[in-house]
C-alpha cells in the first residue's frame, strides 16, 4: 500500500476569491507582511497496486481536480 499525497491549487491565471478574503482578513488583523494568499486542496490517499501514480492522476482527472481553472501534484511515499 501507497500513501499519496495529492495538492492541487488555482491556476495562476485564475483568481482566487476565497484567497483574496483571507489576504483581507490577515490584513485587518493586522498581518500586513502577507501579500498574496492561493487557497488549495492537500488530499490523501492510500493506494494498492502496482502503479499509485497513475492510479492517482486518473483519480484527478475523472474527479479531484477541475483541470480548467487548477492544477495539481501527485507525490508517492511508500
Amino acid at each position: 500500500m501507497s500513501k499519496v499525497t495529492i495538492t492541487v491549487m488555482p491556476r495562476v491565471e485564475t483568481l482566487d476569491p476565497q484567497g483574496q478574503a483571507v489576504a483581507g482578513a490577515l490584513s485587518h488583523l493586522g498581518f500586513d507582511t502577507v501579500g498574496d494568499v492561493r487557497i488549495g486542496k492537500h488530499i490523501v490517499l492510500e493506494i494498492t497496486g502496482d502503479d499509485p501514480a497513475a492510479q492517482a492522476h486518473a483519480m484527478c482527472d475523472k474527479l479531484l481536480v477541475n483541470k480548467l481553472i487548477e492544477d495539481y501534484t501527485v507525490s508517492i511515499d511508500d
